[in-house]
């Protein structure tokens, strides 16, 4: 448990070092391709489970009892 709150105590020389680290890997070029990726995931992700609501009500409007 205590290895979980480790990760949440990211300060602000924390994120600027994952950042460089993550520009020496991958480049200037990869990045804008990576966080198109990125972003194109999450949005995805969001679509989904919108999808899983809307059955979910779907579901519990036809089930409830009148």
């Amino acid at each position: 448990m205590k290895n979980l709150l480790l990760f949440q105590n990211f300060g602000v020389w924390e994120v600027v070092i994952i950042a460089f680290v993550v520009l020496l890997l991958f480049g200037g070029k990869k990045i804008p391709e990576l966080m198109k990726g990125l972003g194109k995931g999450v949005k995805s992700f969001k679509d989904g489970m919108k999808d899983v609501e809307k059955e979910i009500e779907d579901i519990s409007d036809e089930v409830k009892p009148e």
